[in-house]
């Protein structure tokens, strides 16, 4: 029997954290559950798939799967594109086995569920995604991942809707992205039956880490042992020479580590392309067989509760000598069969894109907006957001965002600002000049954190990547400034994430405003391990408890913000968005409900000086009494131009009483 996750005098001070979203603010009730985290729990009760499971084994005794004859075609010319027109046809027959043996696992409620399934609705405001390893929670007497259920249940289950719990599978670097096995959990951190208890309470995003392998896998193993059906499973040379310079040149890296690793085979030495590091080994989808395993593994993952396909590193799948080896027209060919794939068998399960590449680039994983990604990690907007709060100058994020906009109402972007990595600064690329990418290079740097580099062609190295934890990165690492305007400072470059068109995604540990963890970077010299410590259940237990610390003080307002957010149907990621022009000390934005019975007006002052905010009140569609969602009270503008004091770093939303 397990022990109660508090004690009973620690349960007052966690049911005063959980029960801080919005008007009721009843801190001592351990057994109230306010109107607003009801209507949440209510529609993550609605949700039919987290009740709903797949039969262990197929039972070809029922209908058999029908595919459209426009789905069959479509899906028979993008392998035609791969694979060519002879080869193209025996594909497609072993991808429509794969399918029907897929669908033969479905009980008749979960084809009826799909069916009904509603593509536009797949995001609402409701949606918030908490990122996580599996083992960043730590307790006495529960494996990782049941103390990640525990934790996220008990504090998260209202606000947040979905858990990407990060690469959970055996592994052999890279903090789980080299994979040893695709369909094992890790022993280190428990079984499927606690990833499944974990999607009873919440939706799910599985990493499908396709682009690569570890060298220890077994596919890779048979690979150098000669096994002939592992002959092509990867990208091996017999000279490195036999890729030339020029060739080499054109690559796209986004490390500073050789491109290709020699390996010992059973047929002498190799020289095999590893885009990451020696120990994780690229794929060739050149060989489709390696195209049909990677299918079925994915729907190995839609069997087992993944709502969310996580595409890591999807940029570099396909190569071609010659060319940057980078967003290729057969890469997104393979990523719109996967989506062709998922529409026909699990259309409520969403394929999110994650490159690390210029906005620009970034952005044409959408596809036409119906044949791609249904997301994609919005990349520029870390290095934007925290030039803007480290500059006091709304400037450059305010052009930008003029013009973000996502394809159509089945896509939205996914509105990160950290993640396990840190902060990636390729999206800002051509949105920054380079001396202000130098700047947060800079100013990164003087907090304590690091600057990963990548290789370019002609020898030379540029950023790729700022490691830090995002309190680090935002506040200065010194004690002259005051607590409450670091606080502010934070929360305010989170709102702008919460406020933008999108989906908001958070990294667990900005929950708690952890800091850089230096020593972690010492102690294992790898840079990325900054924003990577483990948290322990006492540790904070202990948060909570001290009411006055930075800790405690931000995550209370967090989870307040999205409490808010999470409860306006202005920030739906289908609602539209205008960027106002009201000054660069202030990031100011009006969001409105698709069906355009709601607006917010969203203000943060930027800057770390009091500012005040003229606004043409007939030009936003805001006359009338309005009130202010964060500060809980109702305001009353005497004129058609409404003069707004904001404070240092104030956030404030405003929307229209009654």
């Amino acid at each position: 029997m397990r022990r109660p996750f508090l004690t009973t005098a620690r349960d007052l001070a966690e049911s005063r954290f959980r029960m801080l979203i919005r008007q009721e603010k009843l801190y001592m009730n351990p057994t109230y559950i306010s109107p607003s985290r009801q209507r949440a729990n209510a529609a993550a009760a609605a949700d039919p798939f987290r009740a709903l499971d797949y039969r262990l084994a197929p039972d070809f005794s029922q209908p058999r799967l029908k595919i459209p004859a426009k789905t069959e075609d479509k899906m028979q010319m993008r392998l035609v594109h791969l694979y060519g027109r002879t080869e193209g046809p025996n594909i497609y027959k072993e991808l429509e086995r794969i399918l029907i043996v897929h669908h033969a696992h479905m009980t008749p409620e979960l084809i009826e569920a799909e069916k009904n399934f509603n593509v536009a609705e797949r995001f609402t405001e409701k949606d918030v995604i908490l990122i996580t390893y599996g083992d960043l929670i730590i307790s006495k007497d529960k494996t990782p991942l049941a103390a990640l259920a525990d934790f996220t249940q008990r504090m998260f289950k209202g606000l947040i809707t979905t858990l990407h719990i990060l690469p959970f599978y055996p592994y052999s670097s890279d903090r789980g992205f080299a994979v040893i096995n695709y369909q094992q959990v890790d022993p280190r951190l428990g079984s499927w039956e606690d990833i499944q208890e974990i999607g009873k309470s919440f939706r799910l995003m599985f990493d499908g880490v396709i682009n690569h392998c570890s060298s220890q896998c077994q596919w890779f193993r048979r690979y150098i042992s000669g096994d002939p059906d592992y002959a092509d499973y990867f990208i091996a040379f017999d000279s490195p020479d036999e890729l030339d310079a020029k060739s080499l040149q054109k690559i796209l890296r986004p490390r500073t580590s050789g491109l290709l690793t020699r390996f010992e085979t059973i047929n002498g030495a190799k020289y095999v392309w590893t885009t990451f590091s020696e120990d994780q080994v690229d794929l060739n989808f050149k060989n489709p067989c390696v195209l049909m395993k990677i299918i079925r593994i994915l729907l190995d993952y839609v069997r087992r509760g993944a709502d969310i396909i996580r595409l890591d590193a999807i940029t570099y799948l396909w190569r071609e000598l010659g060319t940057s080896c980078a967003h290729l027209e057969q890469t997104h060919e393979v990523v719109k069969l996967l989506r062709d794939v998922l529409n026909t068998v699990a259309p409520h399960v969403a394929l999110i894109t994650e490159t690390n590449v210029p906005h620009t680039d970034n952005i044409t994983y959408f596809g036409n907006g119906r044949d791609e990604a249904q997301m994609v990690y919005n990349f520029a907007l870390p290095p934007l957001v925290l030039h803007t709060l480290l500059t006091g100058n709304s400037e450059a994020l305010s052009r930008w965002a003029k013009n973000l906009v996502a394809p159509s109402n089945t896509t939205t972007f996914f509105n990160f600002l950290d993640s396990h990595d840190g902060i990636g600064i390729l999206g800002a690329k051509g949105i920054l000049t380079e001396e202000q990418i130098t700047d947060l290079c800079k100013s990164v740097e003087q907090r304590g954190g690091f600057v990963s580099m990548k290789s370019n062609g002609d020898g030379s190295e540029s950023p790729y990547e700022l490691n830090t934890t995002w309190f680090s990165a935002i506040n200065p690492s010194t004690d002259d400034e005051p607590t409450v305007q670091k606080v502010d400072r934070f929360i305010a470059s989170r709102a702008i994430a919460l406020a933008l068109q999108g989906v908001p995604g958070i990294y667990i540990l900005s929950m708690f405003a952890s800091s850089n963890d230096i020593d972690a970077v010492s102690r294992d010299g790898v840079k990325r391990n900054i924003n990577r410590s483990a948290l322990y259940e006492d540790r904070i237990i202990d948060i909570f408890m001290e009411r006055g610390s930075i800790e405690r003080r931000i995550t209370d307002r967090f989870m307040d913000l999205l409490a808010i957010r999470t409860n306006e149907p202005a920030f739906h990621p289908n609602g539209a968005q205008k960027i106002l022009d009201l000054g660069n000390d202030v990031f100011a934005l009006i969001r409105t409900s698709p069906d355009d019975t709601s607006r917010i007006l969203s203000l943060i002052n930027v800057t770390s000086h009091k500012i005040t905010v003229k606004i043409p009140l007939a030009d936003i569609g805001l006359k009338g009494e309005l009130y202010d969602l964060i500060r809980e009270e109702a305001v009353f503008p005497n004129s058609d131009i409404w003069s707004v004091e904001l404070a240092p770093y104030r956030v404030a939303w405003f929307k229209k009483s009654g």
